[in-house]
């Protein structure tokens, strides 16, 4: 199962940078006083991952697919559809990859962060597939989710 650890490792990195990009936000609203002189962006990807936390429950409650395999340690399958590894790493590292224009002023730091994130994004979407712990559907269902909730973030920031 080197695969699944690898890709929760890279999930627990975009979490992390999740973290990062709530922390700039927080400390925008203490310095500057007022919610409305937080970055549009900040407050965008505020609501964007506020509907990723939603969309990961929901799944969780209504199951639509089952895992193709029992995990470890499990005595029943889990939820499977969408994949909510490739979701929430595709949706927090993309939207990552769009703002750091804006927050890094570096080019070349700024284009490898970017490189890295889409890394990232590439890694767990191969690794879970590998993994064989998801449907091939199940990892599209999570990318077409991303592709979809970060269209409507691109239009928003």
């Amino acid at each position: 199962m080197l695969w699944y650890d690898i890709t929760d490792w890279l999930g627990i990195a975009a979490i992390l940078t999740a973290l990062v990009f709530t922390v700039a936000g927080l400390v925008q609203l203490i310095k500057r006083k007022s919610l409305l002189k937080v970055d549009r962006e900040i407050l965008a990807l505020g609501g964007l991952y506020i509907i990723v936390i939603g969309l990961y429950v929901l799944f969780e409650k209504v199951i639509i697919n089952y895992r193709p395999i029992i995990m470890p340690g499990s005595t029943h399958p889990e939820a499977s559809f969408p994949s909510s590894h490739t979701m929430l790493v595709c949706i927090i590292m993309g939207s990552a990859a769009m703002l750091l224009g804006k927050y890094i002023r570096n080019k070349k730091l700024c284009t490898a962060i970017r490189v890295m994130c889409l890394a990232i994004i590439a890694f767990t979407v191969i690794g879970r597939l590998i993994a064989g712990v998801h449907w091939f559907t199940d990892i599209l269902g999570g990318i077409l989710i991303s592709i979809t909730l970060l269209s409507f973030f691109r239009e928003v920031k």
